[in-house]
């Protein structure tokens, strides 16, 4: 039986936040997320503002009803991109294999990837993970960890049967 995961996905945009540019990678990631038969419990568009951020994760993470939060954008060098900062202030431990997967796939795509300083690690039970800001990247870099995801998720949760898998 398959781990039904639940996800929230979270869109760091300045221009999205204040209406001036739709949202297309939250929409697509939560296209992704269900067409593997998981569900998004919660989403939402943010300014990139790093109080904003850090308070939005460490509430949703703590809530605990969901099991991985995508964060979208913010993880370039302009100087507004606070995204990874966000997450390195909430996470206990980090999962740098997750990131370090995600930039070597990227860097076959585009030399770009090596812009990106997206950090994933785990705040409790739940697993944070930031992704970048545009939609083919955001979904290319997500569909790298989609195999790991369940099996992730599992071993956060303590599940007995965990250990099995590998």
């Amino acid at each position: 039986m398959p781990t039904p995961l639940r996800f929230a996905i979270l869109t760091s945009s300045d221009r999205s936040a204040r209406g001036e540019r739709p949202d297309l990678s939250g929409p697509a990631l939560t296209e992704l997320v269900q067409s593997q038969g998981w569900t998004v419990v919660r989403a939402a568009v943010l300014p990139d503002d790093l109080k904003i951020l850090r308070e939005t994760l460490t509430i949703w993470a703590d809530r605990r009803d969901v099991d991985i939060i995508l964060v979208t954008g913010g993880t370039g060098f302009a100087p507004r991109d606070v995204t990874p900062e966000a997450t390195r202030s909430v996470i206990e431990r980090e999962a740098p294999g997750l990131a370090e997967a995600m930039r070597a796939a990227s860097l076959k795509v585009t030399p770009y990837a090596m812009l990106s300083r997206g950090v994933c690690g785990i705040r409790g039970q739940v697993l944070i993970i930031d992704l970048p800001g545009s939609p083919k990247a955001a979904l290319e870099n997500l569909q790298v960890l989609l195999p790991v995801l369940p099996h992730a998720v599992e071993l956060l949760r303590e599940d007995p049967d965990a250990e099995q898998h590998h």
